[in-house]
């Protein structure tokens, strides 16, 4: 087996695993909007998150993790589309926000929103 063979087999398997533990913690990411989508009443769309930051940080026991940050849609009462964004530090939830948002109205309420 030459170097050159042994190198890009290496990147190969580096590349790989990257790829498996993003998703790993994509699960994860998606887990923890959906359970905060039913926990407040709201409609995760499109049912898909997307990876919008990635960086390096260290942990709370000062190992190196991977920051991802992520950003999902919902809505309220299906009309509007509000922004929200979740951040992993590795799998463990390190940040969920979300945009100002109406409160959808239930059929008793008769105040205007």
């Amino acid at each position: 087996m030459t170097l050159s063979l042994l190198f890009w087999l290496t990147l190969a398997a580096a590349g790989v695993g990257f790829w498996w533990q993003s998703d790993r913690v994509r699960s994860f990411a998606y887990q923890y909007v959906l359970n905060y989508s039913r926990e407040h009443d709201l409609q995760l769309l499109d049912q898909s998150l997307v990876l919008v930051g990635l960086k390096p940080v260290r942990g709370d026991e000062g190992g190196l993790h991977l920051r991802r940050r992520y950003r999902f849609e919902f809505s309220t009462t299906g009309e509007i589309r509000y922004k929200g964004w979740i951040e992993m530090n590795g799998v463990r939830m390190q940040k969920l926000d979300v945009e100002p948002h109406v409160l959808a109205s239930s059929p008793t309420d008769e105040t205007l929103h």
